[in-house]
């Protein structure tokens, strides 16, 4: 006959095993947003290297030309969004620099949002429930954002924890 759900003892094994897993999730969780987040990096990064590689290609170098007032060719505008992706990507794998890296990141997310000011109708096929392939490509970047404000949250030696203190271990 099955033991039912609440039981003490199966209270005590839930209990135990959910502490384990969110610990484990606290211990690790950080690492593996930036790494992740750094592996995205690299990855779009390196398909921006290629012409017409990225969906948002044309949109990238149309936005830096608009933004440096066509001062910015495609030719200097291509391998410099690919290069700066993936100087972020890199620093963010290995974990250093990451003051500069997440300013990078900073910059390049404000850079990939202006499409939204100045190309809107690049962005939305039905305004503004209904994006296009490069507004959607460009709305990925909200958690992007917050990823980054989640690793620079660390930058100072900060860490996630498992739970709150008891209020027995308050000063």
């Amino acid at each position: 006959m099955p033991v039912p759900a609440s039981t003490p003892g199966f209270r005590k094994r839930f209990d135990r095993i959910d502490r384990g897993i969110t610990t484990w999730m606290a211990r690790h969780g950080l690492t593996i947003l930036r790494v992740n987040v750094g592996l995205l990096f690299v990855w779009f990064g390196a398909i921006n290297f290629v012409p017409g590689l990225s969906p948002a290609d044309d949109l990238a170098l149309r936005t830096v030309a608009a933004l440096t007032c066509d001062y910015v060719g495609p030719g200097i505008a291509r391998p410099g969004v690919a290069a700066l992706e993936t100087l972020i990507g890199l620093g963010l794998l290995a974990g250093v620099w990451l003051r500069t890296v997440l300013f990078l990141l900073a910059f390049q997310m404000l850079g990939t949002l202006m499409p939204l000011l100045i190309f809107p109708e690049d962005v939305w096929r039905v305004f503004p429930v209904a994006l296009t392939l490069e507004g959607q490509y460009i709305a990925k970047n909200a958690v992007l954002i917050a990823a980054g404000i989640v690793i620079g949250a660390t930058v100072r030696g900060g860490q996630l924890i498992a739970a709150p203190p008891l209020p027995s271990q308050y000063p």
